[in-house]
């Protein structure tokens, strides 16, 4: 007699590929890798082409037809899913950075084999308005996916030349990130050729940054600025066409060929650096190539400090002994001799030495540098509806997006302007994008509808991004009358509220209070209410 568990394990190896893919909508990348790791002959069945196309979809980050698209330029659907899961979902979405005031929004949506991010530039509405209209955007980053599932860095920039590229390394990105932190990376890979040897040396460097070492994060705001500079001008690349353009796929067998041609350049740039045009990827394995790292020597000649402080850097290195030369065995002894004759009182350490050893302790934990982006959760609160943030650190945070359900229809991005009616060009008027969303009153015991502005359109922001335009009593209906020609247009509904008006910073907007009127076609409209004569 045969167990029910044998049993139920033979009946899945009797299903055809095609019956197990279709099986395998109701699990998730996990569950597939785990089933991968029970057996050699549940592998043979699970680890095939259909199933990993199936869970492809269903991670729901990019549609079908983009999937059978992506794959032509990757090693496998497994290799695919890989990159979707670890890289695209978890990035997709709405970031933002309190500074700048004006442009601080930066939307990242899946590219081609790749996700990138796009800061959305302050405008005005178009003759097409709003709902017909294109955005202008900017490309900020982009994160390419390899042959074989890995991912690559570039952050987009430009200088008095014209567009750049600057490489880099994707350190991590945790699932549920909502903090995107750009770095500069100590490693110790001087000489290193294979990837067992560079994974060996940044467990290494974690082991050395763990046990005392100075994160990049905890240097003080002008170093870590200083330090971008410096690698950013370094590692950067100079380009042109196509690899400025096409990063967003489309229909047409031309735009195909030019986005493949364009993810082929930048992989080998990320992997030879700029001269590679007619390097070929599967070439040159054994090749070290250092073109998006800073050798250690010239990142410190560019801060400009004393021939001391370079020495202490070598001194807490750990690296084979050198002989001393006898200067610098002078030096050291003489500070040996006054160290022991000074006052036995102990001065705690000044702002600027506490600062100038933060940074010794970060140069000495690697031999090159690099620039790395890395995506973590941490606690952040909000101020209804917007994160409250670090001024001096170089980081985007995700405002948090929730699936519409009942009773929050109107929770989400929208975009909108003043002037009645909606639809009517008028020239000057500036775009915003608002982040609605829902919380209860101070009372606690009735919703609200916040409007939170997180772009504004003008030259200059009237008000700071993350201030509430409007706050609406959703379970409060409105008894006032609509002030305008309707324009036969249907209103559903109205809701009592205020709206932003006189008032000053950011905790103290002003108000006055007015109607939300929910329109037909989408539309929402806030009036504010008109004192009686």
């Amino acid at each position: 007699m045969m167990n029910k568990e044998s049993f139920g394990a033979c009946l899945l190896l009797t299903l055809p590929q095609d019956v197990f893919a279709v099986i395998s909508r109701f699990l998730s990348p996990s569950d597939i890798c785990n089933l991968i790791l029970c057996g050699k002959s549940i592998c043979a069945l699970v680890d095939s082409e259909k199933t990993w196309l199936v869970q492809c979809e269903v991670v729901k980050v990019i549609p079908l037809f983009e999937i059978v698209q992506w794959r032509i330029g990757i090693s496998s659907y497994k290799a695919l899913c890989r990159f979707l899961v670890e890289v695209v979902k978890p990035l997709v979405g709405i970031w933002v950075q309190q500074n700048p005031e004006l442009g601080n929004v930066v939307y990242v949506m899946p590219g081609f084999l790749s996700v990138v991010g796009c800061r959305i530039i302050p405008q005005e509405v178009g003759p097409l308005w709003i709902q017909e209209g294109q955005l202008v955007w900017s490309p900020v980053f982009e994160i390419i996916c390899g042959v074989d599932g890995s991912n690559g860095f570039f952050l987009h920039g430009r200088d008095k030349e014209g567009s750049c590229l600057y490489p880099g390394f994707v350190i991590g990105i945790e699932k549920s990130c909502n903090e995107l932190l750009l770095e500069v990376e100590p490693r110790q890979e001087k000489s290193l050729c294979n990837e067992i040897e560079k994974e060996d040396s940044r467990k290494e460097l974690s082991g050395k940054i763990s046990e005392g070492g100075v994160p990049f994060g905890n240097l003080d705001f002008s170093d870590r600025r200083n330090l971008l500079d410096i690698v950013t001008n370094h590692v950067s690349l100079r380009v042109g066409e196509p690899l400025r353009g096409m990063l967003f796929p489309t229909r047409s067998k031309d735009d195909e060929a030019m986005m493949f041609e364009r993810r082929t350049m930048l992989l080998k740039m990320l992997k030879f650096g700029g001269n590679s045009k007619h390097l070929k990827l599967e070439e040159n394995e054994q090749l070290c190539y250092n073109h998006i790292q800073i050798d250690i020597n010239k990142l410190w000649e560019n801060l400009g400090d004393d021939i001391d402080d370079m020495e202490d850097i070598e001194e807490q290195r750990e690296v084979t002994p050198k002989k001393k030369s006898f200067s610098r065995f002078f030096r050291s002894g003489i500070k040996h001799i006054l160290g022991k004759s000074s006052s036995s009182k102990i001065k705690p350490p000044s702002s600027s030495e506490i600062r100038r050893s933060n940074r010794q302790s970060f140069l000495s934990s690697g031999d090159t540098f690099g620039l790395s982006l890395k995506a973590s959760c941490t606690w952040v609160s909000f101020y209804e509806g917007w994160p409250i943030m670090c001024a001096n650190s170089f980081s985007l945070y995700k405002l948090p997006m929730k699936n519409p359900i009942d009773n929050q229809e109107y929770a989400g991005l929208w975009g909108g302007t003043f002037g009645w009616p909606p639809g009517k060009y008028i020239e000057g008027k500036a775009l915003f994008l608002l982040m609605l969303t829902y919380g209860e009153s101070e009372v606690g015991s009735e919703r609200v509808l916040f409007g939170t502005k997180i772009l504004e359109g003008y030259n200059s922001a009237g008000r700071p991004n993350g201030s509430s335009m409007f706050v609406v009593n959703i379970d409060t209906p409105s008894l006032e009358p609509f002030p305008f020609d309707t324009d036969g247009r249907y209103f559903e509904q109205s809701y009592m509220g205020e709206g932003i008006a006189d008032g000053y910073g950011f905790r103290y907007p002003g108000s006055k209070p007015g109607s939300l009127f929910v329109i037909s076609n989408g539309l929402l409209a806030f009036v504010g209410k008109r004192p009686k004569m």
